[in-house]
C-alpha cells in the first residue's frame, strides 16, 4: 500500500486540512499506517497534482489561512482500483523481536525493560482504540453499529488495531515474565 491510498482513505469522511489529516494519522489511521506530518503534506501535494484530491483555501481572520482537501471522483476511482487489487501478506519486522530471539546469549535486563515499555505503549493504544470505538458507535451496541452504521470502515480498522495491540500487549508481558523468571532462577 502506498501512502497515497492511506491519505485518500483518511479523507473519505470529511474535508480536512493538512494539519487535521496529520493528526488523524496520529489517532485513527495509526493502527494501520504510520506517516510523519511532512510526509502527509508532501503526499497531499502529489494527490492534488494528480487530481485525486481537490484543495480549497479557507480565509481565517484571526489565524493564518488554511487549505482543506477532499477526495475527487478520480480519487474514489483510485481507491476502487486499490480495493480490487490483491493485498500482500503483512510481514513482521521488529527490532524487539530480534532482541528476544537473541535473549539466550545476551544480557536480558535491557530486553526485559524494553518489553515492559512496549507493553505500556500497547496498553495505552488499547485504551485509545477502545475509546475510539465507543466514540464511533455512540449509544449503539457494536452489533447495532456494524449492522446499521453509515460508515463502518474506520470502525473495522480500529477493531483490527485493538486486536493487534491486545495481542502485542499479552506477548510483551508474557515474554518479559519468562525472561525475568529465567534471570531470577539463574541467580543473575
Amino acid at each position: 500500500m502506498a501512502l497515497r491510498h492511506a491519505v485518500l482513505a483518511a479523507l473519505l469522511d470529511a474535508e480536512l486540512s493538512g494539519y487535521q489529516l496529520a493528526k488523524s494519522f496520529d489517532m485513527g489511521v495509526a493502527n494501520f499506517w504510520q506517516a510523519l506530518p511532512q510526509q502527509v503534506y508532501a503526499e497531499l501535494s502529489k494527490l492534488e497534482s494528480d487530481g485525486l484530491v481537490a484543495g480549497r483555501e479557507v480565509i481565517q481572520e484571526t489565524r493564518p489561512n488554511k487549505r482543506l482537501f477532499k477526495v475527487t471522483d478520480e480519487g474514489l476511482a483510485e481507491l476502487e482500483r486499490f480495493a480490487a487489487a490483491s493485498a500482500k501478506p503483512t510481514m513482521l519486522r521488529d527490532d524487539l523481536v530480534v532482541k528476544v530471539q537473541s535473549s539466550d546469549l545476551v544480557d536480558t535486563r535491557p530486553v526485559i525493560d524494553q518489553l515492559r515499555k512496549r507493553a505500556d505503549f500497547a496498553r495505552a493504544k488499547v485504551e485509545l482504540f477502545e475509546s475510539l470505538l465507543v466514540k464511533f458507535r455512540g449509544e449503539r451496541t457494536e452489533e447495532e453499529f456494524l449492522r446499521d452504521g453509515e460508515r463502518i470502515g474506520p470502525y473495522l480498522t480500529c477493531l483490527g488495531g485493538l486486536v493487534f495491540e491486545r495481542g502485542h500487549l499479552e506477548w510483551c508481558e508474557r515474554i518479559a515474565g519468562v525472561l525475568q523468571a529465567r534471570r531470577d532462577g539463574a541467580g543473575k
